[in-house]
């Protein structure tokens, strides 16, 4: 049988399964539709919303962990994780910080404070605190060959659509702007943009369009 502290709160034991190697604290909520296996240690006052798979999993107090998937991972106090993040072996997540819908975090560090809200990867990186990440920004992390590592500073905006690729360092403070790729190192207080501007071609859309709106069968 597993260990758990006082006021453990199954909400459906019949759609639960705990391993018995699993230590559980005191305070802690468990809803239904849960697997929880290996050498995972639930904190005081954690909570498990429905439909996560979490094995060999630290996870710290006041955390919760909502319709996610986390494996050989250390998640720290009042971090939320979820819907559907995926924590693989060597994520460790700081207190405070936001795991949120469709990001998945590799062998890496997210910083205190740091938030990866949504469509999102971070792999082979370490990420500073108080950082946003934003909605499909992608660390780069292997060239086809070999995995190389990047280093992000406290305090950075990242903006959306971000390529990071490795190896790379961006110092504290910096703000990337959305749709910039990175390939140098960026230092602290750094503005990057790295777009090209759109250009406009007037009265020309309908050439495109006409194959897409009612097409002939």
């Amino acid at each position: 049988m597993y260990k758990h502290g006082e006021n453990l709160k199954l909400l459906d034991e019949g759609s639960i399964f705990i391993a018995d190697s699993v230590v559980i604290g005191k305070d802690v909520t468990i809803y239904e539709r849960n697997r929880i296996e290996g050498n995972t240690v639930i904190g005081d006052g954690a909570v498990i919303l429905p439909g996560n798979y979490i094995v060999d999993t630290v996870i710290g107090r006041n955390t919760t962990f909502n319709q996610s998937q986390s494996e050989g991972a250390s998640v720290g106090d009042g971090v939320y994780v979820g819907p559907f993040a995926r924590l693989r072996p060597g994520a460790k997540i700081l207190d405070g910080a936001k795991i949120g819908n469709f990001v998945e975090i590799k062998n890496a560090t997210v910083g205190e404070g740091t938030k990866v809200s949504h469509l999102a990867y971070v792999g082979d990186a370490d990420l500073g605190g108080g950082c946003n990440i934003g909605c499909g920004a992608i660390f780069v992390n292997y060239d086809g060959k070999s995995k190389h590592r990047t280093t992000v500073g406290d305090n950075c905006f990242i903006g959306s659509n971000c390529n990071i690729i490795a190896p790379v360092t961006i110092e504290n403070n910096s703000y990337i702007v959305a749709g910039t790729t990175v390939t140098e190192r960026v230092l602290e207080d750094d503005f990057v943009i790295g777009r090209v501007r759109a250009e406009r071609k007037p009265g020309r859309a309908h050439k495109y369009l006409k194959h897409f709106i009612n097409p002939k069968e």
